[in-house]
């Protein structure tokens, strides 16, 4: 039987959620490519998608910080590290991480310098080495933050929201809804970009994680 091949879609997305860097924006071509080659993301999430690297690539890199820090860092309801949503500051956020290091040690995965494991971007980068079932996996015990966090984005206009509707897409989950998709509409509507190859060549492994098993639904909702 053959075995399911991992999907770079998911280091891509994570990497449009990461902190702006030149790096970064120079990358954006191969990042668009990547999710356009596998195709794990439906045609109008690509379009939404397709606006945000626009606006990343049109911005000036010290304004992309700036808001990249109002937007992620200050408050709980946008929080990228996702046992915040779970467990705020408890105890049992201790060890939730604890048990996730565990999951990506088994599977050889080594965090970047100063990157928790519930970092969502560190999440997707360890799912883009993993079949995509387990993938979907993980991802589906997450929707209902993902879809908290995409909802929260929608609500105040940021174009990022289009990368929480694609990770519910790209796993199989109902995503932020009509609202979201017409989010950065004007932008949409360009032509394309970049050319269309991938660039990032595949891995292996194996792993699941039940990262935060409570409740599948949510509606756009604030914590501070």
């Amino acid at each position: 039987m053959k075995t399911p091949q991992p999907m770079k879609t998911f280091q891509a997305l994570g990497a449009l959620i990461s902190y702006p860097t030149a790096d970064l924006i120079q990358a954006l071509p191969d990042l668009h490519a990547v999710i356009v080659e596998e195709g794990l993301v439906d045609r109008s999430g690509r379009r939404a998608l397709k606006a945000l690297m626009h606006e990343l690539e049109a911005t000036d890199l010290v304004e992309l910080e700036e808001r990249y820090v109002d937007l992620f860092d200050r408050g709980r309801a946008t929080a990228l590290h996702l046992f915040e949503h779970v467990h705020g500051d408890s105890r049992d956020r201790g060890q939730a991480m604890v048990d996730l290091a565990g999951v990506y040690a088994a599977a050889g995965f080594e965090l970047g310098p100063r990157e928790l494991p519930d970092y969502l971007p560190a999440m997707l980068e360890f799912l883009s080495q993993r079949p995509l079932d387990e993938a979907r996996d993980m991802l589906g015990d997450c929707a209902h933050i993902l879809r908290s966090i995409g909802c929260t984005l929608r609500d105040r206009r940021s174009l990022h929201a289009a990368v929480f509707d694609a990770l519910l897409d790209a796993v199989g989950e109902t995503g932020l809804g009509t609202a979201a998709s017409t989010a950065g509409k004007e932008e949409a509507d360009i032509d394309v970009l970049w050319a269309e190859e991938p660039a990032f060549g595949p891995a292996s492994g194996n792993a699941a994680c039940s990262a935060a098993a409570s409740g599948r639904g949510c509606s756009p909702r604030a914590a501070t």
